[in-house]
């Protein structure tokens, strides 16, 4: 238990340390390198010694050193070592300083990819591992290792600085950032490949990081276009992450939204989420998120799966086509047509829309389709498009359920 609390305390503060030092130099990449030295020697020496009184001035004492001793070894940068002189007392300057959105917006610069602005958002800002980020987006560790490395290079080239932009430029970088937050919180709700159903790793980090954008997004004046937004992916994420519990059946299987136990459903963070979104929606610009939360907390006000308001899910999903147009939320409109209407209206509604090219043969449209079939008594078609499905998922819970409803339909 000991070494559980050591590391949950180094991820807690890494980030906080790596704000610290990154301040003090315009080298992100030598600020991450130093602050990884400096968790690899607190991991070492506070076992055996005892955390230090201030565990956090330890840490960017130790990685300013680090820096100051790599400067001395390089005569070109010697003229900077003036930058990185910690105080000998663990109390290094600015070490108290807030720096999660510096942060979050560095590992967003618009001059990364997607995968490296996760990559780097995971290491840098949620402290885990290479080897934990590679686990948790089932790639190699060496694949993270390089995006990490091509992520810093870039940030170098760029010029990029560890300020906040300019006030105007802010909320269109914040919303950068929600955007890769949401896509950690995605891939570890519902994986994409993989033996599990969910991965809580990178749900949880989703959600700490999304709780630090929220925290300074309801302070700062310049983020008030997109305050309602932040809150909203937080509200999402409580809410989806509140069905958890009833998701994943003892053997590991996957269970569907309709056959879920909601009396295990995590009620604290369901009223949390529907406060969120519901202050959201009252006071601010409305936007995808929020739509999202509210869809969302429908489903979580519903005491069983026959209760939920089908026509309010349709409504708020027409909104949501007309404010955040896709593939996935097209797909998602038709199951609400569906369960609103008649399965026979919901399948026409697929035929017109099923030729986009994501659609087309997205495993996820064969497995909608079978569902309607399955409802409207087709069992024949429905057991075709079921076994479709389950051949164009990489994910091995999904498989199985959707070669289950096969089975159970011939059986």
């Amino acid at each position: 238990m000991v070494g559980d609390s050591l590391e949950g305390l180094l991820r807690e503060l890494a980030p906080q340390a790596l704000g610290a030092v990154a301040r003090r130099t315009t080298d992100f990449g030598a600020a991450e390198d130093a602050v990884q030295e400096a968790l690899l020697a607190a991991a070492t020496q506070w076992p055996r010694e005892g955390i230090p009184g201030n565990p956090r001035g330890w840490l960017v004492t130790v990685a300013s050193r680090r820096l100051v001793e790599q400067w001395r070894r390089d005569s070109a940068r010697r003229s900077r070592e003036h930058l990185a002189h910690p105080d000998e007392d663990h109390r290094a300057a600015g070490a108290e300083q807030d720096d999660s959105l510096e942060l979050l917006l560095l590992c967003c610069h618009p001059a990364l990819t997607p995968p490296s602005q996760v990559a780097l958002t995971l290491r840098a800002v949620g402290g885990l591992t290479t080897a934990e980020i590679a686990r948790g987006l089932l790639v190699p560790e060496a694949t993270v290792a390089q995006r990490i490395s091509r992520a810093k290079a870039a940030i170098r080239r760029a010029g990029a600085r560890f300020v906040l932009p300019v006030a105007t430029d802010l909320p269109g970088r914040v919303e950068a950032v929600a955007a890769v937050l949401y896509l950690v919180f995605t891939e570890g709700h519902a994986a994409s490949s993989g033996t599990a159903v969910t991965r809580v790793d990178l749900t949880a980090e989703a959600i700490r990081l999304t709780r630090m954008l929220v925290a300074r997004a309801t302070h700062a004046s310049a983020l008030e276009p997109v305050r309602g937004e932040v809150q909203g992916l937080l509200a999402l994420m409580l809410l989806t992450g509140a069905r958890r519990p009833a998701r994943v059946a003892p053997d590991g299987s996957l269970v569907p939204l309709d056959r879920q136990d909601r009396t295990t459903w995590d009620r604290g963070l369901i009223d949390e989420g529907i406060a969120l979104v519901t202050g959201a929606l009252a006071r601010e610009r409305l936007g995808p998120y929020q739509l999202q939360a509210a869809i969302a907390a429908v489903h979580a006000e519903a005491a069983t799966a026959a209760d939920t308001d089908w026509p309010q899910v349709l409504a708020l999903y027409d909104l949501l086509l007309t404010t955040a147009p896709g593939p996935m939320v097209t797909l998602s409109r038709v199951v609400a047509v569906a369960m609103a209407h008649d399965p026979a209206t919901g399948l026409l509604e697929l035929d017109l829309v099923a030729d986009d090219p994501v659609l087309v043969d997205h495993h996820r449209t064969h497995a909608v389709r079978a569902h309607l079939l399955e409802r409207s008594g087709d069992l024949t078609a429905a057991v075709v498009e079921y076994l479709t499905a389950s051949r164009g998922t990489r994910s091995e819970p999904e498989r199985r359920y959707l070669e289950a409803r096969a089975a159970a339909l011939i059986g």
